[in-house]
């Protein structure tokens, strides 16, 4: 904020040239299609949650530094899920509830869509919440069972064979941790 009141009318530089082009596209491809014309009141929640998880998955990615897979944890993705979910109730509007409670169907369908729309409102978060933590553990997961298999076969076949499997566990090792950079921004977008 300060670097635009300093220099309103040139191009961003710096740290300020790789947040801009990510908070206007929470603010384009995010908040307004999604929440509408009123999406000012909520950016500032919707940045903290996406620069949260972002930073979050990308400290998880830094190898044997160890305990920062944050988004890898069942309770910090929980609460994320609660804390939206207050949100998001607690802020409903007319046309929220509306499509809750008169889901826009025929009325002969009211007993059986209701129900659903109602099941929706708490499936939604919790949906949430294990879709993160099962996408950032199974990285890390498959990531570790390919430098296990170095030891596997170095165990079982002698120390010839750990090396010829050490060549391609690294290789995909390696591009599993790249998949991880898409996975870690994807998440944070979802």
């Amino acid at each position: 904020a300060k670097a635009y009141t300093r220099n309103p009318n040139e191009a961003p530089k710096g740290l300020q040239s790789l947040m801009e082009p990510l908070i206007l596209f929470i603010r384009d491809e995010v908040a307004k299609p999604s929440i509408g014309h009123k999406y000012e009141k909520f950016m500032p929640y919707l940045l903290t949650v996406f620069f949260f998880i972002w930073t979050a998955n990308m400290l998880g990615l830094i190898p044997f530094i160890g305990g920062f897979n944050i988004t890898g944890n069942l309770a910090v993705t929980a609460i994320l899920a609660i804390i939206t979910f207050i949100i998001t109730n607690v802020n409903g509007n007319k046309s929220y509830w509306a499509h809750i409670f008169a889901p826009g169907v025929p009325v002969a369908l009211y007993t059986l869509m209701i129900p659903i729309e109602i099941m929706g409102i708490f499936i939604k978060p919790i949906v949430l919440c294990a879709r993160l933590f099962a996408n950032i553990t199974a990285g890390h997961i498959i990531i570790l069972s390919f430098m296990s298999l170095i030891f596997i076969f170095a165990n079982l076949y002698g120390a010839g064979a750990g090396f010829g499997v050490s060549i391609v566990s690294l290789a995909f090792a390696i591009f599993m941790n790249i998949l991880e950079l898409l996975v870690a921004f994807l998440q944070a977008y979802v």
